[in-house]
């Protein structure tokens, strides 16, 4: 048996997402038979002859048979769609649609949600929407993108190709091909992108076709369901009136039937029995409906409602498998319970530790992170006191880090944090923390550098200006220019490769200076010479550099400062 595919809508905030799907919920409202669609759990399931009676004349023009039984929207807000519902190694949804206003073109949150496709090799396709907000674009209610494309005037087209193609370059930079839906030969290897309206509804049927066709095409596999088991993942873990705790499933293999046991994932799974399953009325909204109807069963794909005693402790976006037969409950622990340790860990070693709100969303997390840093520990939870005392016995400075994702810091944890100088990375976007990380990053490498010149004596040449001794001895004082490189209070001085003194002070106008460098004419007391015997106006001398300083110079990468450093030691 072939199931309905799932698909999330992900994209920058504004961009059209809740816009596009109200549209082809309202269209398939218009055109269903009665009864024939069904809206549950932030979902909306689309049968297939509703999008047969959207999609006809397209249908017959290009020649296409649908297969699949529908689609099953899910309709969540932001990231959550994505991130929260997952299955073992992916994301739950088959396919995505990457919604980007073409008048915009990629912003920081489409970069996230492509991070996002990356992370779960999840295939997608763009909806480039707002096509009804380009400059002269005369609006045609309904119609195909193709159909409306042609009734516009030349100069809007030559506008719309040009925002067109720039979203094609955009997506050819971050190393996707991609082309019109129409113009494709190969969507294997081409992203597809389906120009269209929310508020228009131009390009709604194209958008519906080109998804069941990609999932049609190449998901067949992957959408057969099979009969007994059910395996879902929990959207959401809410409380309701006279049920008490509930969870809201999305249900992508196998069924559910009332009286099933329920095995949920988690550091200690928990098993209980379902006492009711239940969907909202048709057309209603699982978030803000009241009223549901009792029902029995349900096939995968599909988003239900389920009451179950001993609810409190579920996480959002753990795996949950539904099962009748008794036997079978502790051999599917142990499957979920590997499948919870593949993202919940703690390792020996040194590394930063992630903490997020669910799973999916820390699952992500370490995705994203896994190739920049070592990661000792990832969990669900808010950061404790425990979590600051772990990092701060990290002794390697660019892995001394907590990221928190979506989750709160404990009031002990950041007093604590704050007195240790422990940094913690806090945010409920996930590119704004991959830039947090790269900051400290840049800010932790300048601090070591800095930390590590400290220890050492830069090189450097400087020249005594004739007629500019200001005191001959005990210290001698004189004018000098930097001729390479920095000087600095402490630093040796040499001339002709023997040590003659300390620099004690850099003056200039009156003001004591931290250092000097190339180009800069200062004073400055040099204790042990005497002008005159030791040193006299017009010499050059230089700092006393030594195997040691090299080595730290070549190893922060310093260049210029290594060739100086080599051309003292082996010529002054």
């Amino acid at each position: 048996m072939i199931r309905q595919p799932i698909v999330v809508t992900i994209g920058h905030v504004d961009h059209g997402k809740t816009t596009l799907l109200d549209k082809i919920r309202k269209t398939a409202v218009q055109a269903k038979e009665a009864g024939g669609i069904t809206q549950s759990i932030g979902a909306t399931e689309i049968p297939i002859d509703v999008v047969k009676k959207i999609c006809g004349p397209l249908l017959e023009k290009l020649n296409i048979k649908i297969t699949i039984p529908g689609l099953l929207f899910i309709d969540t807000p932001g990231h959550e769609a994505f991130t929260s519902i997952r299955k073992r190694g992916s994301s739950i949804a088959d396919l995505a649609i990457l919604v980007i206003d073409i008048n915009e073109g990629f912003q920081a949150q489409t970069d996230e949600s492509l991070q996002f496709l990356k992370e779960f090799k999840t295939p997608f396709f763009v909806a480039a929407t707002k096509i009804d907000k380009i400059e002269g674009w005369i609006q045609n209610r309904g119609e195909c993108f193709s159909d409306s494309f042609n009734k516009q005037p030349d100069w809007v087209k030559e506008s719309f190709d040009e925002k067109f193609y720039k979203l094609v370059g955009q997506l050819s930079e971050r190393g996707f091909e991609a082309e019109r839906f129409d113009r494709i030969t190969d969507f294997k290897k081409t992203v597809a992108i389906v120009p269209c309206s929310g508020i228009t509804g131009e390009g709604i049927s194209e958008l519906l076709v080109v998804l069941a066709g990609l999932a049609q095409a190449f998901l067949k596999e992957q959408l057969e369901v099979t009969k007994g088991i059910g395996r879902g993942s929990i959207l959401e873990v809410k409380e309701l009136r006279g049920l008490g705790k509930t969870i809201d499933v999305i249900l992508y293999d196998g069924e559910i039937r009332k009286g099933d046991w329920i095995i949920i994932g988690g550091k200690e799974p928990i098993v209980t029995k379902i006492k009711a399953l239940l969907k909202p009325r048709p057309l209603k909204e699982i978030r803000v409906e009241k009223q549901f109807e009792n029902i029995d069963y349900v096939s995968a794909a599909a988003g239900v409602k389920i009451a179950a005693p001993d609810l409190e402790n579920v996480v959002a976006g753990s795996p949950v498998i539904f099962v009748s037969d008794k036997n079978k409950i502790e051999e599917l622990k142990k499957e979920l319970q590997a499948s919870i340790e593949e993202i919940e860990f703690e390792k020996a070693g040194e590394g930063i530790i992630l903490k997020a709100d669910n799973l999916g969303s820390l699952e992500a997390l370490i995705g994203i992170f896994k190739n920049k840093v070592s990661i000792k520990k990832a969990e669900i939870g808010k950061v404790l006191r425990k979590d600051v005392i772990e990092i701060d016995a990290v002794k390697d400075p660019l892995k001394k880090l907590i990221i928190a994702f979506n989750v709160d810091v404990d009031e002990i944890a950041a007093k604590e944090a704050r007195d240790k100088s422990i940094k913690i990375l806090q945010s409920n976007i996930i590119y704004k923390l991959e830039e947090g990380y790269e900051e400290f990053v840049k800010e932790t490498k300048e601090k070591i550098k800095q930390e590590k010149l400290e220890t050492i004596t830069l090189p450097a040449k400087i020249k005594i200006i004739p007629g500019h001794t200001f005191r001959v001895s005990k210290p001698a004082i004189v004018g000098v220019e930097v001729l390479e490189g920095t000087i600095k209070s402490g630093y040796k001085l040499k001339k002709n490769g023997k040590e003659i003194g300390e620099i004690k002070s850099i003056q200039s106008e009156n003001k004591t200076l931290e250092k000097a460098v190339k180009g800069d004419k200062v004073a400055i007391s040099i204790e042990g010479p005497i002008v005159g015997r030791h040193i006299n106006e017009g010499d050059e001398l230089t700092t006393v550099i030594t195997e040691n300083d090299l080595r730290v110079l070549q190893e922060l990468n310093m260049k210029e400062e290594v060739e100086l450093a080599r051309e003292i030691i082996s010529n002054y």
